[in-house]
């Protein structure tokens, strides 16, 4: 399927892959979770207006509304409209038609949405999620939840988490190689547009923050599904957690800000009608921000037990990491006193998000000492200051939305509506949030507060539905625009000058008509049939050229219905997942050896859960095989600016990035280990494996699986089908031989009474070495795919290039293995 139906029928939105209806997808269905986020706001706000509550919600009610909207707006609605942003306009930024795989950006979004879907199901399960959005152990298990009415319900918040990391896990290494590797001619990284800067370093920061969140809402997972001793122990559970959540939790706030960093940026530049002053060193002072922001986490645990030292590291990193920042608010400032500013609304809110991150900025100073933290950490003043940072991000975002309106719409909206719709939201915004300082004293997440603070109580109440107000109009502004709005020009801003105002608005579905190129110094469209790679004139190379052009043109694809075939599938699996608790229990409880402190678990079967699961693992499993089967081109750019990166292709270096995420998630867990036996004493720590050969034996048979992949590669190379066969089955068979041997070591260990539950030791030793397995029947599910391509179609024979791919993964799981081994089974 590549054809793409029309912008006005509903099966283009289900089928599309093409860069720009994602971004709209994406804008969209994020507002939606704005909105839902923002009426839950609203109700606890409304609960808030005296102390103990108005009665209007119950205790459980408002733990789960002040938890799924920190949940709803920190991950369905701040990262996914950046996103939004980023699909549509960093290939029209950059000079490319698409990302580099447009399938993957496709299911990307609806791995996203699915798991919003899957969120909101949550609170028809029996409730949501209500152990706050920072889910702190032990309270984000079911041993710590009294009656534990929420199991399922919460089950599927934290699955719908889990999809959504693998959402952000294929966008962020679909951006990077697009941004490495598709940049137009002549575009080096230094002269990319500042909004594109932004993007690139939040998904570097993704890519690694996001692992370390997946590898800590696995383990939570398995807690709450398989019963597993993760967080539910009194060996440093909660401190495990905390590390974590917040080795993630931190570089999220910038993964939050950059983008809205740089659409201030860019709408500074334009309404000042110069170039930001300092732009070099801005961008150097984003880059330090990205590696300094993995240095800080531990300032928001300054109440735990980390000794003195290590508090004071952390508390020097934090002043550091506000340096940079300090730089960039003076480079718009003085961008702003050297142009002639044009106070548009998209100004307007871009400057608004300036002062409110100044404010957020000096508050948060404060919490970054350790002896002022232990003070204010737990109150209003935190739940202020992150307010006035994180808020300030979405109002640079509004800000961005009526930026480009203009471009993704083609048409104009009202600018004294929008005047309009900036004042009151930045009036409702400060009468909510700043209260807040002055009754810093009264505890967070709870509706009781000292008697002389509940004015400010009120007031926030008031500037809460103040700030709705403030969004309804935004939303009233640009839905009268695309109503009856006046026709938009190609570049309604005097000053912009970046290259997506270069071509009509909307932009049409290429593009581009000529191949973008900056190697003049400035935009240019190139008529391929004039240029050749290296800009000589020769005709055979520009026959070449001209031929590469018109295969791209006429092969290039924007349609696939299989990306979100997968979505439902997974989105179905984990549906499935969360109702499968009590079944676990039942199952524990027929052992001899059943888990303790079951109580508060004791949500009924239902044979609904392990159908869907079920279900879920069919649909996965046809639409993964469709999917791969299918016939999609979407061709890399001939001549494009590659630095530095120019040795690798688009798929290989795709491979490489998906694989350092999957190794920060193996770096976490088996962190885990190591904290956790720390814990405990390291000499005191129990080996579970109950001997070291079926360990030493997997070894070998792992690594001559390596081996015999190599030889795949080879046999490929020489076009050899036999031999390919004969080396992909070998790998095959050493894949399943090890899966054997560890079946063979858990069922010794189940004839015993020794489960995953038996103790935190057993639980570490089965989660770790069961995601190894998982990834190698990953690895294995994959090599039978390709023994059936090369055995139907002669499939890699041609191109041996998937068989290199597959080879990288599965020597990481070699690799990851032989760490392993040491750890559980000779230590």
């Amino acid at each position: 399927m590549g054809d793409l139906p029309p912008m006005t029928s509903v099966k283009r939105w289900l089928v599309t892959t093409n860069h720009k209806d994602v971004g709209i997808l994406y804008i969209a269905t994020s507002l939606f979770f704005l909105v839902m986020g923002g009426v839950l706001a609203l109700l606890f706000r409304a609960h808030l207006w005296e102390s103990g509550g108005t009665g209007l919600l119950t205790d459980s009610h408002f733990n789960q509304a002040v938890s799924t909207h920190g949940l709803l707006m920190v991950f369905w609605f701040l990262s996914p409209i950046a996103s939004g942003f980023a699909n549509y306009l960093v290939p029209l930024q950059i000079g490319a038609k698409d990302l580099a795989f447009p399938r993957l950006n496709a299911l990307s979004y609806w791995f996203y949405l699915f798991s919003g879907i899957l969120f909101g199901i949550s609170f028809f399960q029996g409730g949501s999620f209500s152990g706050g959005w920072t889910m702190y152990a032990p309270l984000n298990v079911p041993t710590y939840t009294p009656a534990l009415e929420a199991t399922t319900g919460s089950n599927a918040a934290v699955l719908a988490l889990v999809l959504f990391v693998f959402s952000i896990t294929i966008g962020t290494v679909n951006f990077l190689v697009t941004i490495h590797r598709s940049r137009a001619e002549g575009l080096g990284l230094w002269n990319m547009p500042l909004f594109t800067w932004s993007w690139l370093l939040t998904v570097w920061m993704m890519l690694f923050a996001f692992a370390a969140l997946l590898a800590a809402l696995l383990l939570q997972s398995a807690d709450r599904v398989f019963l597993t001793q993760y967080f539910a122990t009194d060996q440093g559970s909660g401190l495990l957690w905390a590390h974590l959540f917040w080795f993630f939790g931190h570089p999220e706030v910038y993964i939050v800000f950059f983008p809205a960093l740089g659409i201030m940026f860019e709408t500074f530049q334009t309404f000042t009608g110069r170039r930001l002053v300092g732009r070099k060193w801005v961008i150097i002072s984003m880059v330090l921000v990205a590696v300094q922001s993995f240095l800080v986490w531990m300032h928001h645990m300054f109440l735990t037990t980390i000794n003195l030292e290590i508090k004071t590291l952390m508390m020097a990193t934090t002043i550091g990491i506000s340096l940079p920042f300090d730089l960039m608010v003076f480079a718009l400032i003085y961008t702003m006193v050297k142009g002639r500013v044009r106070f548009t609304t998209p100004f307007l809110f871009s400057l608004g998000a300036l002062v409110l991150f100044i404010l957020g900025g000096i508050t948060g100073v404060f919490l970054g000492a350790v002896v002022l933290d232990y003070e204010f950490r737990g109150t209003y003043w935190v739940v202020a200051h992150f307010h006035y940072v994180m808020v300030s991000g979405v109002t640079a975002l509004i800000g961005g939305l009526y930026y480009w309106w203009p471009k993704i719409t083609g048409k104009m909206y009202s600018e004294s509506l929008g005047k309009l719709s900036f004042a009151v939201y930045f009036i409702g915004f400060n009468l909510l949030y700043f209260p807040m300082f002055l009754a810093w004293e009264t505890p967070r997440r709870v509706f009781h507060f000292a008697e002389g603070v509940e004015i400010y109580h009120q007031a926030a109440t008031v500037g809460a539905f103040v700030l709705g107000a403030g969004v309804l109009l935004v939303f009233a502004t640009l839905a009268h625009s695309f109503v009856a709005g006046p026709r938009a020009p190609e570049n309604p801003w005097e000053f912009s000058r970046t290259a997506e105002w270069a071509i009509p608005s909307p932009p049409p579905l290429e593009n581009w008509d000529g191949r973008p190129s900056y190697a003049s110094g400035s935009l240019e469209f190139v008529e391929d049939s004039k240029a050749v790679p290296d800009g000589g004139a020769a005709h055979g190379q520009g026959a070449v050229a001209e031929a590469d052009t018109a295969h791209e043109e006429e092969h290039a694809d924007h349609a696939s219905i299989w990306p979100l075939g997968i979505g439902v599938g997974v989105a179905t699996f984990f549906l499935g997942l969360s109702g499968l608790t009590p079944y676990t229990i039942e199952f524990a409880e027929g052992t001899a050896a059943p888990p303790e402190g079951l109580s508060g678990t004791a949500a009924e079967p239902n044979i609904i859960y392990p159908i869907i699961t079920a279900l879920g693992l069919a649909i996965m499993a046809y639409t993964l095989f469709k999917f791969g089967v299918e016939r999609f081109d979407a061709p890399e750019m001939q001549i494009a600016e590659r630095w530095p990166f120019e040795g690798v292709g688009n798929t290989k270096f795709g491979v490489w990035v998906f694989l350092a995420s999957d190794v920060v998630v193996f770096g976490a867990i088996i962190g885990a280990f190591v904290f956790m036996r720390l814990h405990s004493g390291w000499g005191d720590w129990e080996t579970i494996p109950f001997a070291s050969w079926p360990g030493l034996l997997n070894t070998y048979v792992l690594l001559t699986s390596s081996f015999t992949v190599i030889l795949a590669l080879v046999m490929a190379e020489r076009k050899n089908k036999q031999g390919l066969l004969a080396t992909l089955g070998a790998t095959l068979a050493l894949g399943l031989t090890f899966m054997g041997v560890k079946a063979y070591e858990y069922a010794y260990k189940f004839q015993i009474d020794e489960y995953w539950w038996t103790s935190i030791e057993h639980s570490i030793y089965f989660v770790t070495t069961g995601m190894h397995a998982l990834h190698v029947i990953l690895g294995l599910l994959i090599a039978i795919f390709m023994i059936y391509r090369v055995w139907s179609i002669d499939a890699y024979l041609e191109d041996h290039r998937p068989v290199e791919f597959f080879g990288l993964y599965w020597h990481f799981v070699d690799i990851v293995w032989v760490i392993l081994f040491p750890l559980f089974y000779l230590m």
